[in-house]
């Protein structure tokens, strides 16, 4: 079986050197400096290990990678889709982006090909290119992405389940034998409509999930109750269970959960349907932005003058993308607001244009300096395995610790020159 992976970032990448490991594998970008690099053994994202399994299908001569798709489609079994869908500054997926790359790479595919999309692709993309390629002879299917930046490998090579969308049971062997080597006994056989609202409909309830732990969190702060001990109160009731999502903590960043609540959204608006529960997900996330600023402003009664640490840069720990980044969108707002921002970030050098009035610090103990604030806002290892208790002491006074997610998990006794806060509780 020869498979070509299509769109070469994350997921792309990812899903080329976990595929090379069982079958022949083709990686296709039209970005030259992108398959240069892979050339080399290098991704153009980090990702723990994947630079090493790249280069192992190099060696193997399983793994190859090209900007000619002419050459890579001419013995394709499967046209494995795997663009990152890009979303705007509104979260507003650009599909056009990735049909464009379908459609040129479309006439190429033999007959009998699947074209198989795993890119964030709004409900009923498959029917539609059914639709405009039915004379074709190729076919069209849908498995949604289900990675996660810094743990992708792990969960490509074994997953909890596979969801995958056929039309035909001739598609549905073919991919059968596609997944077997990563889920041959957990693939959910369904519809190309159904996977697609699958995966829309996980994203969304997990947005949703994280929006009402938070605003939980926000009443139980008002009120002196603590919001972890009323999420293992949650937890308890069978009807909920001991996995969901309700760890109160940050809002969760721009990308792939506010793009399905987006897609759903529209869908919902193309369709003549109200959707108001949905639609009031991200109006309760943006408002939960705010938190590291209310906490701030409440203890110093404004943000002008005051010097925040921001620690931790990049979208989430294991990764270098600050794409969507959360803690950069909380350095925007307290510049904004007139604050001094001192960064610290173990993967992050350079800071983005707009963040220019910021300053980056080669270590933690530099960025802590002489601070008021220090927000824990990406959860390295490195900002967790310091001696927070002497750090403190290099602080202004009173410090101000804000761990949203308790990541550092202290205790008053750990911090007794500080205050030390985190969603839905504070310690004095």
């Amino acid at each position: 079986m020869k498979v070509v992976v299509f769109g070469l970032w994350h997921l792309g990448c990812v899903t080329a050197a976990c595929g090379a490991e069982h079958f022949e594998v083709v990686g296709l970008d039209f970005t030259p400096e992108v398959i240069a690099n892979l050339r080399r053994g290098r991704a153009p994202i980090f990702e723990p290990g994947l630079d090493e399994l790249i280069q192992r299908g190099l060696n193997s001569k399983q793994l190859s990678f090209t900007t000619d798709e002419k050459e890579a489609l001419a013995r394709a079994n499967i046209f494995w889709v795997c663009y990152d869908t890009p979303v705007d500054d509104n979260d507003v997926p650009d599909i056009d982006f990735v049909l464009a790359r379908i459609e040129r790479c479309v006439p190429h595919l033999r007959p009998g090909a699947i074209v198989l999309v795993s890119s964030q692709m709004p409900a009923g993309t498959c029917r539609r290119l059914e639709e405009k390629h039915a004379a074709k002879g190729i076919s069209f299917a849908c498995s949604p992405e289900n990675l996660r930046l810094g743990d992708a490998l792990k969960i490509f090579r074994n997953p909890d389940r596979i969801v995958a969308g056929v039309r035909d049971e001739e598609t549905r062997g073919t991919l059968a034998k596609l997944f077997a080597p990563f889920a041959r006994d957990r693939v959910l056989w369904m519809s190309p409509e159904s996977a697609e609202m699958t995966k829309h409909g996980i994203n969304a309830f997990l947005a949703l999930s994280v929006t009402f732990a938070n605003e939980i969190a926000q009443l139980c702060e008002a009120v002196g109750a603590n919001a972890r001990e009323v999420e293992q109160g949650l937890r308890s009731e069978s009807r909920i269970g001991q996995k969901a999502y309700l760890r109160p903590g940050a809002a969760f960043a721009g990308g792939t959960l506010a793009r399905d609540v987006v897609t759903l959204i529209r869908i919902a608006a193309d369709n003549g349907e109200r959707v108001e529960l949905i639609t009031g997900i991200l109006r309760g996330n943006e408002a939960h932005k705010a938190w590291p600023l209310r906490r701030i402003e409440r203890l110093y009664g404004k943000a002008h003058g005051v010097t925040v640490a921001v620690l931790g840069l990049t979208y989430k720990p294991g990764t270098d993308t600050l794409r969507r980044s959360a803690a950069v969108e909380l350095c925007r707002a307290l510049l904004e607001r007139g604050a001094r921002v001192q960064c610290y970030d173990p993967v992050v050098k350079i800071l983005p244009e707009d963040l220019a009035a910021a300053k980056i610090c080669g270590t933690l103990p530099a960025a802590l300096h002489q601070a008021n604030v220090a927000v824990i806002a990406t959860e390295w290892p490195e900002i967790k395995e310091a001696h927070w208790p002497s750090l403190v002491l290099t602080m202004k006074k009173p410090a101000l610790i804000l761990d949203p997610n308790r990541f550092l998990n202290l205790t008053a006794a750990d911090l007794p020159q500080a205050r030390y806060v985190a969603v839905g509780s504070s310690i004095s």
